[in-house]
């Protein structure tokens, strides 16, 4: 039971301190916080692009940020990403702090905030995560209808596991931020992006299904080997 314990203590030490930077984030970038909430991409890039490493750790925040509360649109924090390291870098950076940030925010839901904020769902929703899991965490990542943050929050507050919720993530995050990078890149245009990220966001599902279908079907011829044994 200590071990248990030492762990979790831990987990909020390290979480509480990812939000005292958090906020000290917002206090000493005031400035660049303003060109975000305008939408200013090219005076962000040009305020950044002297220091890169510097660039790296606050798209990094801003990703943090961005999953927390939903503040910046999405395509936003990607065209910015984009804009300060190129397509194939900032796409993976954007890709990567939101594997990230979406970790953080699901232990701080789990470990820490959880008392203050599980009242402020159904447990019918709730249940409904408990439920599904992989699942409920992949759709949401690719049919983007519930905001990041709540789709993280949600998730540290039921029973998914970290793993289920970290490769639903990842494989969702994939394939939505790569259509959304095609557009500042671009690659898409704007009157037909629509029509060609619901295409690609269909196929994803159907692949997602058809690796499901797969896996229920070893499954089950695995159990009943197990059984005639």
């Amino acid at each position: 039971m200590k071990t248990v314990i030492n762990s979790f203590t831990k987990k909020q030490w390290f979480l509480w301190s990812v939000l005292l930077f958090l906020v000290l984030f917002f206090i000493f970038n005031q400035e660049l916080i303003m060109l975000l909430l305008d939408r200013d991409v090219k005076a962000i890039r040009t305020f950044l692009k002297n220091n890169m490493i510097y660039s790296f750790l606050f798209m990094f925040f801003v990703m943090l940020i961005q999953n927390s509360f939903t503040v910046f649109p999405l395509i936003l924090v990607i065209t910015i990403n984009i804009s300060l390291f190129g397509f194939v870098n900032g796409f993976l950076w954007s890709w990567i702090t939101s594997i990230l940030s979406s970790t953080i925010v699901f232990y701080g839901a789990r470990y820490i905030f959880q008392d203050v904020i599980i009242e402020k769902f159904s447990d019918k929703l709730i249940e409904k995560v408990n439920k599904n899991g992989f699942a409920y965490v992949f759709q949401a990542r690719i049919f983007p209808f519930v905001p990041t943050s709540i789709v993280n929050i949600l998730a540290g507050l039921s029973t998914v596991q970290l793993k289920n919720f970290l490769l639903a993530t990842a494989i969702g995050n994939f394939l939505y931020f790569f259509l959304l990078a095609l557009i500042p890149a671009g690659i898409l245009k704007a009157d037909l992006n629509e029509y060609v990220i619901w295409i690609v966001v269909l196929g994803g599902v159907l692949i997602y299904y058809l690796f499901k279908m797969v896996r229920n079907k070893r499954k089950a011829s695995s159990i009943k080997a197990d059984t005639l044994d």
